[in-house]
């Protein structure tokens, strides 16, 4: 049966945030919801039963507690609410989620904010990924309240958060989606940081340290260069066949 299976009682929300962590391009929602649940040590709130979320439990460092792989953390204090997710969404059943979850954001009167990435390769010497900004509903209006761009060129989001976004268009909800430019092929921590500091601490009012986003963006930066390094390597290394041309 779909529902929102609430482990706390004495949680009073008044017109929170909500940020969608599914993973997609540069694992940039997931990134983001890992780390404020770290960051400001967010509170298990809710588990998520819903259609198209794949028949598996999930269990925790030091919990024998098993729990659902789409989970929703709260910070009250902030009015914040974090959609955690381990596992993709079918796109064949994002649908019938975006169904089950978005009945429940509207009976709380939850401004939800989707994240998706954008593929595309950035220069190394070239400026931070750039952030663009669409909505529907009262989303706008928040959008308007911040400097994020709108976008540069047409596009299409799809997947769960595409899903999620068509649902809140049809049925005329509020909701925020932030695009960004993201790595296709690496984690993209850099990206997690530009939506964090220019989309989620101004529509939600709050204040994230980022500085451990930046740290991991340069590991991966690293790690990224030694192993094309090793492929490039292998490649020279490795037996092949090539024509011999005559009279060179």
């Amino acid at each position: 049966m779909a529902r929102i299976e609430h482990q706390l009682d004495d949680v009073a929300l008044d017109s929170p945030t909500l940020i969608e962590g599914f993973p997609g391009v540069g694992l940039v929602g997931k990134i983001i919801v890992d780390h404020l649940i770290e960051q400001l040590e967010m509170t298990h709130y809710a588990n998520v039963h819903c259609e198209g979320i794949p028949p598996v439990a999930t269990y925790q460092p030091d919990s024998s507690e098993l729990v659902t792989p789409v989970r929703l953390y709260v910070d009250s204090d902030r009015q914040l609410l974090a959609l955690q997710s381990d596992v993709p969404i079918n796109p064949a059943a994002a649908n019938a989620f975006a169904d089950c979850v978005t009945g429940w954001f509207t009976e709380e009167d939850i401004l939800p904010v989707y994240i998706s990435g954008l593929p595309r390769q950035r220069d190394e010497d070239g400026e931070g990924p750039a952030l663009y900004g669409v909505g529907t509903g009262g989303g706008t209006e928040q959008l308007a309240t911040t400097d994020i761009d709108t976008p540069a060129e047409m596009g299409m989001v799809s997947g769960p958060t595409g899903a999620l976004l068509s649902h809140a268009l049809e049925n005329d909800t509020t909701a925020v989606g932030c695009i960004v430019e993201s790595d296709p092929q690496f984690p993209d921590p850099d990206a997690a940081k530009t939506v964090i500091e220019g989309g989620i601490e101004p529509i939600a009012g709050v204040d994230i340290e980022t500085s451990d986003l930046t740290d991991k963006a340069a590991e991966i930066e690293q790690a990224r260069k030694q192993l094309l390094k090793r492929m490039q390597q292998a490649s020279e290394e490795s037996s092949r066949a090539e024509p011999i041309r005559m009279y060179q």
